[in-house]
């Protein structure tokens, strides 16, 4: 049976994860999106939580700024449905890269709790 995938907060995902022993396959998930993309991220599957999301939202921020192409692209590869940007309401980036990493880490969780079950 599928957990409730339904989180409030990035961490909330991240201590999901790994209580039920899937925060290392998380990261992993997570790299490999990014080198898909041809983006540079480079975390361990031994990185904290916090640090974890702290960097990603750094790293999605950058992109936004710097590399939109790229941005779209790996958003593209996560899978990130279209409908979850327009609930999206804000005009300051800092947020918008806070929620989009916050969808980025609910949807990798998706993909590895299935991947998981499916095995």
């Amino acid at each position: 049976m599928a957990p409730d995938f339904d989180f409030n907060t990035s961490m909330e995902i991240l201590d999901n994860a790994k209580s039920l022993g899937l925060y290392k396959q998380l990261v992993v998930q997570l790299q490999k999106d990014f080198s898909l993309a041809n983006i540079e991220f480079k975390i361990t599957d031994s990185i904290a939580i916090d640090t974890l999301v702290k960097g990603l939202q750094e790293k999605l921020y950058r992109l936004l700024l710097d590399n939109f192409d790229d941005y779209l692209s790996f958003l593209y590869i996560v899978d990130i449905e279209e409908k979850e940007f327009k609930t999206i309401d804000s005009s300051d980036i800092v947020q918008i890269s806070k929620h989009v990493g916050f969808l980025v880490l609910q949807r990798e969780f998706q993909k590895v709790w299935y991947k998981e079950q499916f095995r």
